[in-house]
């Protein structure tokens, strides 16, 4: 026997699992967890040993935490009742709320804490699996309703469907043949500081309108540490390394030694790209889900990555390419009903923030309804999408701001 053939037969006595998820960030813990809550077979692959670091300011708005699995005890590191808003460092000024606006997690804790519910109900996790491929054609691949995951020690894992949530660089992301048409860079410093000083910052965060294009920074307290972090267009890395150096100074903070500094790459995909290809979903990062205008992601990974686990058990059962292809489809129009039309709105605020984040600032700091709107939506009890859909008035202004030079 041929040592591909002696591949070929290994994999093939291998068991075959209903769903495989491929990576273990918000997006990949609540695929697996939704997968499992159906009495699948489900195996977690992650790369990396838990906890990790991820860059990631860990705002929970109202989104992410009603997406949460039932009875998750949310790790807050701090509550938010107040908005210090700036344009550029400048006109400063504050709005608070009685009322939580929302919460600050740090991403290593929170990560863990939802893979531990997925484990909770039945799924199986596997850390240091680094995933170099998958197959779904050719020797690896028992029948036609296997998708065969080959790892990078070239072990193969079978399985009836696969999710793949493994960030913003994907692997699967790359088979499906997912396009961007949106990346920014963000930078970001874990500022440990003096009681003293955490203390004003306590239950208050910074959004600063920055010198870039469609720029900000945001300040996000944690007890005994500050995150502090700035994104931008990718192509700026300069200039965005430049806002954040003088933001840390502008904040008084150049003295404090970072704990962590790290960058990341954020991806918005674009409206044609492909949410699967056979029986593999993609959501989360993978997918180039999340807001373009904030660049928020956690709650779009935790509500993609739980349709795909629910679309994906049902992939998991199709019997022929024609029921997965349909079952996929729907999935896809699941993704672009919802989470589709906050980003097709994400794009247009984005557009008028790089024209006029004057007006923007303005708006949110000097008129009430405005600033409503922004509580409402970062509680959860509405979406920007709602607003400009549910509002006229809303809808005709933001058309004519997206049109005027």
């Amino acid at each position: 026997m041929s040592s591909e053939n002696a591949d070929a037969g290994n994999a093939y006595s291998a068991p075959v699992w209903d769903v495989v998820v491929v990576g273990a960030g918000p997006a990949g813990a609540s695929a697996a967890y939704a997968a499992a809550v159906a009495g699948r077979r489900v195996l977690l692959l992650e790369k990396a040993e838990l906890p990790r670091y991820k860059t990631c300011g860990g705002g929970i708005i109202g989104p992410s935490r009603d997406a949460l699995p039932p009875g998750f005890e949310l790790p807050l590191r701090d509550r938010v009742h107040a908005v210090t808003f700036s344009l550029n460092g400048r006109f400063a000024r504050t709005r608070r709320s009685k009322r939580m606006l929302f919460g600050l997690i740090d991403r290593p804790e929170f990560d863990a804490g939802l893979v531990e519910q997925a484990q909770k109900a039945g799924a199986e996790l596997r850390t240091g699996a680094t995933v170099s491929r998958v197959e779904q054609h050719g020797t690896t691949v028992p029948d036609r309703r296997t998708v065969a995951v080959v790892l990078a020690d070239g072990e193969v894992v079978l399985a009836r469907a696969v999710v793949g949530a493994d960030g913003s660089a994907s692997r699967i992301g790359a088979h499906v043949g997912v396009k961007l048409d949106q990346v920014d860079l963000g930078l970001e410093a874990e500022i440990p500081v003096p009681q003293t000083v955490a203390e004003d910052w306590a239950g208050r965060v910074l959004l600063d309108w920055g010198p870039m294009p469609g720029s900000y920074g945001w300040v996000f307290p944690k007890g005994d540490t500050l995150t502090v972090g700035v994104i931008s267009a990718r192509g700026e890395g300069s200039a965005t390394k430049r806002y954040l150096e003088d933001f840390i100074a502008r904040l008084g903070l150049a003295g404090f030694e970072p704990a962590i500094s790290s960058g990341h790459l954020t991806r918005c995909r674009s409206d044609d790209s492909p949410l699967s290809r056979g029986r593999v979903l993609v959501c989360g990062d993978a997918a180039g889900l999340l807001e373009p205008w904030t660049r928020e992601g956690i709650s779009f990974a935790l509500r993609s990555g739980r349709l795909a686990g629910e679309w994906a058990v049902r992939i998991a059962e199709a019997n022929d390419a024609v029921d997965a292809r349909r079952q996929a489809l729907n999935y896809a129009f699941a993704i672009k009903a919802g989470l589709g039309v906050e980003m097709a709105v994400g794009r247009r605020m984005l557009a008028l923030f790089e024209k006029r984040p004057g007006l923007l600032h303005a708006m949110v700091t000097g008129f009430r309804p405005a600033w409503r709107a922004f509580a409402d939506i970062t509680r959860g009890a509405t979406t920007v999408a709602d607003i400009v859909r549910d509002s006229a008035v809303a809808r005709r202004a933001l058309d004519a701001l997206n049109h005027r030079r």
